[in-house]
Parts: structure tokens; sequence; C-alpha cells
């Protein structure tokens, strides 16, 4: 099955200290590229996980692809890079990020 999954790392470009500045997402790559889990790194890098990406939405919409966002179809403040299982996964277990804030 983990084949059928991407692991995506989103740079967003600073909007304020509520706003996320990075997203990690896990794509279920057989369904519709829906959202398994998802988790938002902010600013102070307090991570935020997300077991239900879609518990208030409207609609439920497909992740895009990385060089979707990267050929900025969604905007200018996109940046997005594909990371392994293992990276999402320390991250979900620690609730802790120690990378770069940004995607430079």
């Amino acid at each position: 099955m983990e084949s059928d999954i991407e692991y995506i790392q989103l740079f967003m470009a600073y909007e304020s200290d509520d706003m996320p500045v990075i997203y990690f997402y896990e794509v279920d790559l057989k369904d519709n590229r829906f959202v398994l889990r998802e988790m938002e790194v902010f600013a102070d890098r307090t991570v935020k996980i997300e077991n239900d990406f879609y518990r208030d939405v409207i609609e439920v919409c497909s992740i895009p692809t990385v060089d979707e966002f990267n050929a900025k179809v969604w905007g200018e403040g996109f940046y997005a890079t594909i990371i392994s299982k293992e990276e999402f996964d320390e991250i979900w277990n620690t609730r802790n990020y120690g990378g770069s804030l940004d995607a430079i």
C-alpha cells in the first residue's frame, strides 16, 4: 500500500503567526489524492495534528500534485516537495519539527 501513498511538504509564504507556514500531507493516490493525515507547522514551530482533514469542509477536494503547487497553479506563495514516510511519521509521532520554516 505504501506505493499508493505520497507524502508532501508544502511551504507557505508567511502571513501571520496564526497561519501555518508548512503543511504536511499524507495523500492517497488510489483515492483521488484525498488526504489521510495532515499536519500544520506554525512560525513558532508549534505542530498541529489533524486526524480528520475533511471534518469542517463543505466540499471534499483532492490535494494538488507537487508539480501543480510549484507551477504556481494555486498561487505564488507555495513551494512543495515530496518527503519520505519516515520523515512524515517522525513529525507525526513526536509533534516536533526541527527543519527549515521556508523553502530556501
